[in-house]
């Protein structure tokens, strides 16, 4: 156990957020400052985020808090403070995650005062929880979804317990916001406009993990971006589970469209995502809106899931394949060059051949631009994992490729179409490895792999520039900037 001198509180300790926070950042600092002259050097730590975007952007809020309170980031899990932000949503990602921590064991043998923390979606599971408890007694703290503003406080509290802290809340109301985040880039961030959420589809986790649906309201989402525009953020993502319900549980509702305008409004800001939308939920006004906005991406998210309209009612998607294609075809029409990006889940209980078939014929014959498609994952604790009809894995693989080779075919022809022409790329990372600039269309995905690579005599990050397509790689496509 790490050896350290109890520091008196002093003054009262505040009850409101994030007042409260700021209170035990300044108490976690005195603590770090104590550890850090003992060893004689600055403590560090390391986040390792498992799972989606919100995951991610918690992953920054973490970080700023530790820098705030005296870490230093290190690329080593042979830390002094590690992270885990988990997920849940996907097949053996528990299993993942409890190798590591196998792994990790081993650092805290050698580094008496190294202090291991799981925080996410999978420590909402009860029986996730208890296992930490009896297995794995290492870890320093485990806390949930809903309590990570309180990460200061849970930190000082495992300072000052020298034992195992877990802090899990079963559901909130409280948003809280206003506290230090690490943005992962300079020139554009995620901004989280509501949590949780109220679809329940039928093999879903997140309801159960997340909560139900919470929305920010409208002045703080705009505060906080023209905060970010005014650090050098030219570009935003507006996150939640699913976007076009924003809104409905404010005290005076407001539209996601309506909000998106406000958005719209701030000087500075240049372009605008959001993910993810639900078909069910995507309005003529919000189509509208995008129809008539500069700054709001030619890009939607709109999971598909099931080519099947018997399958999409199993899902509890709350629409049928007509219902989908008839709203692709609607935003088409309104919006030609918006390139829409799916997900598919290949497997799910009782999917048969015919139904895969209906999968393959809708890539084939509507291209997504990208598709994010996933072997079915049994979840205990949803309505799917108890359904007839489970597919053996062996199915679900063969399925799952037969569809990729499917989709590579489509970005195959919608990549060759681009060549010759020039699009405007925000330029964000440098592949020092394939000596290319590394960027981003208006119409690719935020969350996936697929870039621009492009060569020229010098970029700025986060500098937009034009980019001639001269060929393609896979997904990726290859250019050079224009003269």
């Amino acid at each position: 156990m790490r050896e350290i001198e109890k520091i008196n509180h002093t003054g009262e300790v505040p009850v409101m957020e994030p007042q409260r926070q700021f209170y035990f950042m300044d108490l976690a600092k005195q603590y770090v400052t104590q550890i850090s002259r003992k060893k004689g050097r600055p403590l560090t730590f390391h986040v390792t985020t498992f799972g989606c975007q919100m995951n991610a952007r918690d992953s920054e809020k973490l970080c700023g808090i530790l820098e705030t309170v005296g870490f230093e980031e290190t690329d080593s899990e042979e830390a002094d403070f590690v992270i885990y932000n988990t997920c849940t949503v996907r097949e053996n990602a528990n299993n993942k995650v409890y190798g590591r921590l196998g792994y990790l064991s081993g650092f805290k043998k050698k580094n008496k005062d190294m202090m291991i923390a799981l925080c996410g979606c999978m420590m909402q599971e009860p029986e996730v929880v208890e296992k930490l408890k009896q297995s794995y007694r290492f870890v320093d703290l485990v806390f949930g979804t809903h309590n990570i503003f309180k990460f200061a406080e849970l930190l000082v509290r495992c300072f000052e317990e020298q034992k195992m802290v877990i802090d899990i809340w079963d559901d909130t109301k409280e948003i809280v916001e206003e506290l230090p985040v690490e943005r992962k880039y300079s020139f554009k961030s995620g901004v989280n406009i509501m949590f949780g959420c109220n679809n329940f589809c039928s093999y879903c986790i997140v309801p159960y993990v997340r909560g139900r649906e919470r929305s920010r309201k409208p002045q703080d989402i705009i505060r906080e971006i023209e905060k970010l525009v005014a650090d050098g953020v030219v570009e935003v993502m507006l996150l939640g589970q699913n976007v076009n319900s924003y809104g409905k549980n404010l005290d005076t509702p407001v539209t996601f469209a309506q909000l998106l305008q406000e958005v719209e409004k701030i000087e500075g800001l240049e372009r605008i995502r959001f993910m993810t939308s639900h078909p069910k939920d995507l309005s003529d006004e919000l189509i509208e809106v995008m129809k008539n906005s500069k700054k709001i991406c030619r890009h939607l998210h709109l999971p598909l899931q099931s080519g099947s309209s018997r399958v999409l009612k199993e899902m509890n998607r709350h629409y049928d394949k007509e219902h989908y294609l008839a709203l692709v075809e609607k935003i088409k029409k309104a919006m030609p060059d918006l390139a829409i990006t799916t997900d598919i889940i290949v497997g799910f209980p009782g999917e048969t051949e015919e139904d895969f078939k209906l999968l393959c014929d809708f890539t084939k014959e509507y291209k997504p631009a990208r598709v994010g498609i996933f072997a079915y994952s049994k979840e205990e604790g949803t309505p799917s994992c108890k359904l007839k009809g489970q597919i053996p894995k062996s199915v679900k693989l063969k399925r799952v490729n037969a569809l990729g080779k499917i989709y590579l075919d489509c970005v195959r022809q919608r990549n060759a179409a681009l060549v010759g022409k020039t699009v405007e790329v925000l330029y964000e990372d440098m592949d020092y490895d394939r000596g290319r600039f590394v960027g981003r269309t208006q119409y690719d995905a935020p969350d996936i792999d697929a870039n621009v690579y492009f060569t020229g005599d010098f970029a700025d990050v986060g500098n937009f520039y034009n980019v001639k397509i001269t060929g393609f790689d896979g997904y990726d496509l290859i250019g050079e900037k224009a003269k």
